[in-house]
């Protein structure tokens, strides 16, 4: 680098300083990398800027990563550490563009590689982009345009964009390229370097469409579009025809359900909600964690079309979700959102930052359901991404609703409308220490009218706002709707139509199977944090209340228990130790402690008791095995693996729908032996030369293995009633049993003091005695009456070895 070059980036440092402010998106393994003579570090970057390369070097000297404008010494030779893939538009168009040195530099590295088989350079992408603003489908130029125009732009040109854009830029650092691999899989040529470059290239484009998103359509644009949809022109002509009335009378009322349905997305307001959400995270949290964002990142970079299906727990989400895209360097998604949101101010904020309304039922409605599915699949055919939740509405319970499946068939028939692109369901599991309207939950839950949604609301909201806690925002693995039908139907393709797109016999049972795998993969990224796990130890005890120091204990064991031996790949456990947990429950005033001579008692008021039973709802699936082995080893003295197994997986079977859980008989086999392994390992069982598992005589490894089962005490319960129904009372249709069974479970939720909505849901017992009938545990006979197999027997038999003696009398009674 000439010395003239180093005295134009020093004079440009301050500017730039003052300017510039940039947001850094990086692949876990970057902050790994280290730079060494025979693993040299080098940066390949869309422009030769000065703008570029000296936030480029802001941004490495944060990351502890080598300056990019130092040479670096590599065999003997003084190379530059950055490849620059275009220089500059000259400002006249009579001059012309000279070419970069990218192709010479990337032939000297392969050369060098080829030369040195120890030498392994490691390649860093890095792409900046000033600001997020879309292109859009217009040929009218004004400053805006101008600015997101930024192809090679011109130094007069990068002069006005890092002045306007300059404090919303981003930087994103993808994972190296072993130059070494390049050079030993595709040689050390000039056509190799060329296609070095290309796919530089290519990955730059990417990465600017999943940052920026697609052209964006105006609200007009995209009405003149739908009205030109032959499936809504043929249903308006239909209903004029059925109404007896003109065509344009339908077509009004069809446009102003498309003004009702249509976002109207303003990338200004993302970025001014961004800005407010920075502030309001900072007051509200404690701190929001994001993981496994990488591969929501490669998802994007395959340019699939993403369609985020979050869990819904509170309003909180819509934000929470948008904003943890954002700082992913993403573009954030469409929404789809309940009409009830539509008020104002809120409704034309949430409309311009991407929100679509969708109305709680189509009640029938042709020509609206009709438009919605087209506005649906012109989202699609334009690349936009979409975000929606199958629960339909928020958890009151805080476990997962059973899915609507209306959204993901409309999904399913966009592909059937031939959109070309790979549609990508992104499953996201999101956790909270607290939810703000977990207090109306359970009015609702007790009988109260819920509440409508309004400005009022919201400003009662604000005056309410506290310390929440922490935020957790995990992405699952996503689920290719595509490879999801090529394995479930066959010859799918050929429903495809353009045109005229039908609904399939198989569309209906395929969208269901789709919906349970959605929620499957939600529930294998569930967060683990210390509200929900000191809730679910509490609500283990009789009279909701522990020791301080047990509390810590017990807190460590739930810990452990999952580090070992984890429910799934995707699942996130806490980094802090079990005190400094509990301090922060403690600190969120959830817990109420006490003081007395021997120490501190921390307990749940009756209010928290029903506010953190939400909590413990939230993860209570990710312990369904552990504790179906620790009940079994609680309630016998000794028992052999074969009999553990057995009776875990019974149980398991019947509550893996209500639940939705992952494991098959197989993976519940070997997770029930490493459970065994694993309390083995702690020194809490023991297993006989004959075989025979047994707790160890010790008072803490009785009381800890005891408190774990107890977490699944009410689940057996609800079985044991329906059982006990079965076998004691006169045949019944499946109405009418399952009437009693809610009677009976809340007469007992009285009588054992189990104060659980849940519990006496009546949906939630629908489902368990629909996946009993789905096991051959009952039977519908020919008069529609549900009657007992011969397999029930065992069952009722297992249940009454691991229930308590005085629940099963008060059923039998």
């Amino acid at each position: 680098m000439t010395g003239l070059r180093v005295f134009f980036y020093q004079l440009l440092k301050l500017p730039s300083k003052i300017f510039v402010k940039c947001r850094m998106v990086t692949d876990p393994t970057i902050e790994q990398q280290k730079d060494s003579p025979e693993h040299p570090i080098f940066y390949v970057v869309r422009h030769q800027s000065a703008s570029d390369i000296l936030a480029l070097k802001s941004a490495c000297k944060k990351l502890s990563l080598p300056d990019p404008l130092k040479k670096v010494e590599v065999d003997g030779q003084t190379l530059s550490r950055i490849i620059c893939l275009e220089k500059p538009t000259p400002v006249f168009k009579w001059r012309k563009a000279t070419p970069t040195r990218a192709l010479s530099q990337g032939q000297a590295l392969l050369e060098l590689h080829q030369k040195n088989q120890s030498l392994d350079g490691q390649l860093i992408p890095a792409h900046l982009l000033w600001g997020r603003k879309p292109s859009k489908e217009s040929n009218k130029a004004n400053v805006g345009t101008v600015l997101a125009d930024r192809e090679s732009p011109s130094w007069l040109r990068k002069f006005f964009i890092v002045l306007f854009l300059g404090r919303n830029a981003t930087i994103r650092f993808s994972e190296a390229l072993s130059l070494r691999e390049m050079a030993d899989k595709h040689g050390h040529d000039e056509d190799t370097a060329h296609k070095l470059l290309r796919v530089a290239r290519f990955h730059f484009h990417r990465q600017t469409i999943a940052a920026t998103g697609p052209r964006l359509m105006y609200r007009d644009q995209m009405f003149k579009t739908l009205l030109a949809n032959p499936s809504i022109k043929r249903v308006i002509e239909e209903e004029a025809q059925s109404r007896k009335t003109d065509q344009e009378s339908v077509k009004k009322e069809a446009l102003k359900m498309m003004n009702e349905i249509a976002g109207d997305y303003r990338e200004s307001m993302i970025h001014l909600g961004e800005r407010i959400l920075n502030r309001l995270w900072n007051r509200l949290y404690s701190n929001i964690e994001v993981n496994n964002a990488k591969r929501l990142r490669e998802v994007a970079q395959n340019g699939d079309e993403i369609i985020y299906v979050p869990c819904h727990r509170s309003h909180m989400d819509y934000l929470l979700l948008t904003w943890a895209i954002y700082q992913q360097g993403l573009v954030t998604p469409r929404i789809a959102a309940g009409i009830n949101l539509n008020f104002w101010p809120a409704g034309p904020i949430f409309r311009k930052a991407g929100a679509f309304f969708i109305r709680r039922t189509f009640g029938g409605n042709r020509l609206y359901s009709t438009i919605f599915r087209e506005y649906l699949g012109l989202l699609f055919e334009k690349g936009y991404s979409v975000k929606y939740y199958t629960e339909g509405g928020r958890s009151r319970t805080g476990k997962l609703l059973p899915p609507k499946t209306g959204m993901l068939a409309m999904t399913i028939q966009s592909l059937l409308r031939g959109v070309d692109r790979p549609l990508t369901l992104v499953p996201v599991y999101l956790g909270y220490e607290h939810v703000m309207e977990v207090g109306t939950y359970h009015k609702e839950l007790s009988g109260s009218k819920k509440q409508n949604e309004s400005i009022f609301g919201v400003f009662k909201a604000i005056k309410s706002l506290r310390n929440y806690g922490r935020g957790y925002v995990n992405f699952g693995e996503p689920i290719s709707v595509n490879r999801f039908l090529d394995g479930h139907v066959e010859n799918w393709k050929e429903a495809i139509d353009p045109i005229d797109p039908q609904k399939p016999n198989w569309l209906t049972p395929s969208v269901n199977k789709l919906a349970d795998s959605v929620m499957v993969a939600i529930n294998k990224s569930v967060a683990l944090n210390g509200v929900s796990l000191v809730a679910m130890i509490l609500h283990a005890t009789s009279n909701k209340a522990m020791s301080k120091t047990e509390l810590i204990s017990h807190l460590e064991f739930f810990l452990e228990i999952q580090r070992i031996v984890p429910f799934s790949e995707e699942i996130t456990i806490p980094n802090d130790d079990a005190a400094t947990l509990l301090e922060h429950v403690i600190s969120l005033n959830k817990l109420t402690v006490e003081q007395d001579s021997f120490g501190d008692i921390v307990s749940l008021t009756d209010s928290a008791k029903l506010e953190m039973r939400y909590y413990r709802n939230n993860v209570l699936h990710a312990y369904v095995i552990h504790a179906l082995v620790c009940r079994s080893l609680a309630r016998f003295a000794k028992l052999d693996l074969e009999t553990i197994k057995q009776q875990a997986l019974q149980i398991f079977e019947i509550i893996k729908p209500d639940f939705y859980l992952w494991q098959d008989e197989q993976l519940v086999g070997g997770q029930t032996e490493r459970v065994l392994s694993c309390l083995e390992e702690l020194n809490m069982v023991k297993q006989s030369k004959a075989g025979f598992w047994s707790v160890v005589d010790c008072d803490d490894a009785k009381a800890k293995i005891e408190i774990m089962g107890e977490c699944i005490d009410e689940v057996l319960q609800r079985i044991t009633i329906v059982t006990s129904l079965l076998t004691r009372l006169e045949p019944m249709t499946k109405a009418k049993f399952e009437e009693q069974v809610v009677a009976i479970a809340k007469r007992l939720s009285v009588v054992n003091n189990i104060n659980a909505p849940e519990f006496i849901d009546k949906k939630a017992q629908t489902l368990l005695v629909n996946s009993m009938k789905s096991l051959d545990y009952i039977a519908i006979d020919d008069n529609n009456h549900v009657i007992a197999n011969e397999k029930l027997q065992q069952l009722k038999s297992n249940l009454h070895n691991l229930v308590e003696i005085s629940v099963l009398q008060s059923i039998a009674r």
